[in-house]
Parts: C-alpha cells; sequence; structure tokens
C-alpha cells in the first residue's frame, strides 16, 4: 500500500528520489507514464502487466479507446533506479506533466504520482473545498 506525500526536486538530469518505503515496494524498477489530473503515475511491473491486460480488452473500433490507449502507453517507460534511489524520467514524460523542480511524490493506495508542486497545491486546495461533497457523493462505495 502506497500513502504519503513527500516533496523532492527535479534535478537538471530529469532525476528525482522515489521515497524509500515505495522503493521497497516497487523493487528495482518500476512503469511511469502519463497519469490523470496532470501528474505522472508509477507502477510496479506487476501492476503495469495487469494494466495492459485490461487495455487489451478494450475496443479498438473505438476512437477513445485508442486515443486511451495512445496516451497510456505512447510515453510510458521502464525506469531503474539508481543507487541513490531516484529515477530518470524521459523527457517526454517530464514535459507532459510540466514538472518543474519542485515536485511532490504521492502515495495513493495502489500507485505513485508524481505531481509538480505548484499543480499539485492547486489541485489539492480545489479538492479540499469540494472534500465533504465528494465524500458524500461517495457513500455508496465507501463502506
Amino acid at each position: 500500500m502506497f500513502i504519503g506525500e513527500y516533496k523532492h526536486n527535479l534535478d537538471a538530469k530529469g532525476r528525482i528520489i522515489i521515497p524509500a518505503k515505495f522503493r521497497e515496494q516497487f523493487g528495482p524498477s518500476m512503469i511511469v507514464t502519463r497519469g490523470l489530473d496532470g501528474c505522472l503515475t508509477v507502477y510496479s511491473l506487476d501492476q503495469w502487466k495487469q494494466i495492459i491486460d485490461q487495455l487489451k480488452k478494450l475496443p479498438t473500433t473505438k476512437r477513445e479507446s485508442r486515443m486511451y490507449m495512445h496516451m497510456i502507453t505512447s510515453k510510458a517507460a521502464e525506469c531503474v533506479v539508481d543507487n541513490q534511489g531516484r529515477i530518470l524520467l524521459p523527457s517526454g514524460l517530464i514535459e507532459s506533466a510540466s514538472l518543474k523542480k519542485e515536485c511532490v511524490v504521492l502515495g495513493v493506495v495502489d500507485h505513485v504520482e508524481i505531481w509538480d508542486q505548484t499543480l499539485w497545491q492547486d489541485y489539492y486546495d480545489h479538492a479540499s473545498d469540494s472534500f465533504e461533497d465528494i465524500a458524500e457523493s461517495l457513500t455508496d462505495f465507501i463502506v
């Protein structure tokens, strides 16, 4: 299970530290891809295989299915953890998530997200304003 919020800087070469608690669950490498809401999403290799299996079930005759598959897979990359606990993010992923120097690495139950710190704060502030309404609307799903 991934939980918590950690602030780390993206260095000039595009490397970012993955918190030790998360690295233990991922192992020596992980898949990073475009996420929803403007972040990057990080999956274990096993999780990624499950996602690919689900993507294969989407009807390729539907434009939305093809678009989603393209967005998820086209810039996805396997990132290897170096001796200092960092991964090197490809420039295309850095651009797609508008990552600057200051970033936030979040544990989100079954995956990890990497956000630009300013974008995360904006997203968090907006979600905080609606938190109780959102919780109430999801009552049927959360027991």
